[in-house]
């Protein structure tokens, strides 16, 4: 901890610490202060002062605790903690900026004074671009899922994929994970038997059944979801590539599918729901001669935008038919 914080700083951290770690010791609150035992005793002094009930235990089970019933403010916020707090909202997805910055004012207001007065003006003050890739889902699915995964229960979904198609799905939910602006379902697809990751804003209602289920060992969903997220959608893919896969692999998002060696150069395979936005956002931004060896989408998609290419380089206006951003996984 700084040495600079003042003491009220440390005051307001000492209670912070009593609520989230009942029967802390005097050298353990020492140690998280910054300061010496004596000093986190004197600060344990200041809060008895103040009339707010410490106690404390001798023996090896001991420790201090607030008293049984004492009523104190929900959260206390540095002003470092309420800056981020600030900022991280500026920066998040715009869908539902009206509920979140109601949310963010209350908190701001309910600051002290002297912690506020700068996230207030922060907010006052700065704007943000919103991500227009980013897609907040519905409250509601998202703690739905939550619950599942909490309790290991499987759900029955339905989902709508991007070119509107539809489809009831029995899986495991074993994760809700959010990336880039986007929320994923982590989950074992009962109807495909293999890992599935769902976008969340696509789920369009949420069942629990009765069914228990156990999640992988030491199951990491953030690198789960990034080995899985090119496998299991509509549109096959599969790029040649004529360089060595260990040239090529810093080039490959996870999203595009699994990078194998093959002869001398390397093959890519994978699957996608916008063959336009793969062509044009990732496969456009390997420095490598590639070909597309399999997905009858994708080698349109890529045969679009060379076309488009082709005319912008002799001047002319591409016959390709208007094309629109598409949007990524």
């Amino acid at each position: 901890m700084p040495t600079d914080i003042s003491p009220t700083a440390r005051a307001l951290r000492t209670i912070e610490i009593l609520q989230t770690r009942p029967g802390v010791t005097a050298d353990e609150l020492a140690a998280s202060l910054g300061v010496t035992e004596r000093a986190a005793r004197r600060y344990v002094g200041i809060l008895r002062e103040a009339g707010i009930p410490v106690e404390s235990a001798r023996g090896p089970y001991g420790g201090y605790r607030l008293g049984r019933g004492t009523r104190l403010p929900p959260v206390v916020f540095t002003e470092a903690e309420a800056l981020n707090l600030v900022m991280a909202v500026l920066d998040g997805p715009s869908a539902a900026a009206e509920v979140v910055g109601s949310a963010l004012g209350k908190v701001i207001r309910a600051l002290p004074e002297s912690v506020g007065r700068q996230a207030a003006a922060l907010r006052e003050h700065a704007s943000a671009a919103p991500d227009r890739h980013s897609a907040r889902p519905d409250p509601a699915t998202t703690s739905a899922l939550v619950s599942a995964i909490a309790s290991r229960r499987r759900v029955l979904i339905t989902y709508r994929s991007e070119p509107g198609n539809e489809w009831e799905a029995e899986v495991d939910p074993w994760a809700v994970v959010a990336r880039h602006g986007r929320w994923y379902l982590l989950c074992r697809s009962h109807r495909a038997d293999a890992i599935r990751t769902y976008r969340v804003d696509r789920v369009h209602t949420v069942q629990q059944t009765a069914h228990r289920f156990e999640p992988p060992d030491g199951l990491d969903p953030v690198a789960a979801l990034e080995e899985n997220l090119g496998t299991g959608w509509e549109f096959p893919t599969r790029v040649v590539f004529d360089a060595p896969l260990a040239e090529v692999a810093p080039c490959i998002r996870p999203p595009m599918g699994r990078l194998e060696s093959s002869g001398d150069g390397c093959v890519l395979v994978g699957s996608t729901s916008n063959p336009a936005m793969y062509a044009q956002e990732w496969l456009a931004q390997v420095p490598f001669a590639f070909r597309v060896d399999g997905g009858p989408e994708l080698r349109a998609a890529v045969a679009t935008l060379a076309a488009r290419f082709a005319a912008a380089l002799a001047g002319e206006r591409s016959n390709a038919g208007p094309t629109t951003t598409p949007l990524p996984l």
